[in-house]
């Protein structure tokens, strides 16, 4: 049984910071790329933020427009992903989801698309205001 649960989201003023949580239990926390998502009322599911583990090294991807102020990270033995953030902005308002499972192709592009992660949290929300 796959599950993610994420955590941490809230009601924030512009130039605030939270930090997004996402407990994972089951072999999909084995996966060697997980990643955040936001969905803004209206709007598609977008990436947000990426780590891979390969070559025992992390490797982490950011959208452009949450790039210096996001940070992903992960805590194996936690089986635990975050996402920190900061300066934070009313564009930036949304559901964010945690993602594993990730099956795609290893480039950029795929690492921050939807359509290659089997699983999914129930989302947090996140509201700048």
């Amino acid at each position: 049984q796959v599950q993610l649960v994420e955590s941490g989201g809230g009601s924030v003023q512009p130039g605030g910071s939270l930090r997004l949580s996402c407990g994972a239990s089951g072999h999909t926390y084995s996966s060697n790329c997980m990643g955040w998502f936001r969905q803004a009322p209206g709007k598609e599911r977008e990436g947000v933020a990426a780590i891979a583990v390969g070559d025992s090294r992390r490797h982490t991807y950011y959208a452009d427009s949450v790039k210096d102020r996001f940070t992903i990270s992960r805590d194996d033995a936690k089986n635990t992903l975050y996402l920190q953030m900061n300066s934070l902005q009313p564009g930036d308002t949304g559901v964010y989801y945690c993602a594993a499972g990730y099956q795609g192709s290893g480039t950029f592009y795929s690492r921050l698309g939807e359509f290659d992660y089997r699983h999914w949290g129930q989302g947090t929300q996140v509201t700048v205001s």
